[in-house]
């Protein structure tokens, strides 16, 4: 089974008992989520790998993080996650990519991610629940991080935090390539 089959079953399962742990219906987490039904259906049923967007919706949904949906392990005081298993989230015929490095639940969902985007290339962002917060920290490059219509340049060392619950995107206007790490914390679902 390929490593992109693997993941289409944990997330099919994930999803399916989450769901049911939270007594939520299709239409419940249609309705929160803003996923529609009939992909929900499509997901649990493991017949399409949905995209970063939608799974971002889900997890966020159902207040958990995406290593939750993705069924990455949770340790009980030190979890390692070698870098093999670092989860491609999204990548750019271009070259540029996301990787969801590790995360937790505890206290909310937490997640860390390593950022490459190529000259050019651009990665937009809907809404994320309010109290939602990202953390960035440029370590290569220039980003331009626009939030809510604004754009804010972020030459390497430069470090941001911000309320993602407005749209945002993350663009490399310039030559060099972009490197940055991410921390999304959303707080937990109620």
């Amino acid at each position: 089974m390929s490593d992109l089959d693997q993941l289409t079953q944990s997330l099919a399962r994930n999803l399916k008992r989450l769901r049911g742990e939270r007594g939520f219906t299709l239409d419940v987490l249609a309705t929160r989520s803003g996923v529609s039904r009939g992909m929900i259906i499509q997901i649990e049923q493991a017949r399409t790998n949905p995209s970063v967007g939608t799974t971002v919706k889900l997890a966020d949904a159902l207040g958990v993080s995406i290593s939750t949906l993705l069924d990455q392990d949770q340790g009980p005081l030190v979890q390692l996650v070698p870098a093999e298993r670092a989860v491609r989230m999204w990548s750019t015929e271009a070259g540029s990519h996301t990787s969801l490095l590790v995360g937790t639940d505890r206290r909310g969902p937490l997640e860390l991610w390593a950022w490459r985007l190529m000259p050019g290339d651009g990665s937009a962002s809907d809404p994320h629940p309010g109290g939602t917060m990202e953390l960035l920290h440029v370590t290569a490059g220039e980003l331009t991080l626009v939030v809510d219509g604004v754009p804010y340049p972020m030459p390497a060392g430069t470090s941001a935090t911000f309320e993602a619950n407005v749209p945002h995107i993350y663009r490399n206007d310039g030559t060099e390539v972009v490197e940055m790490t991410m921390a999304v914390a959303v707080p937990p679902a109620r």
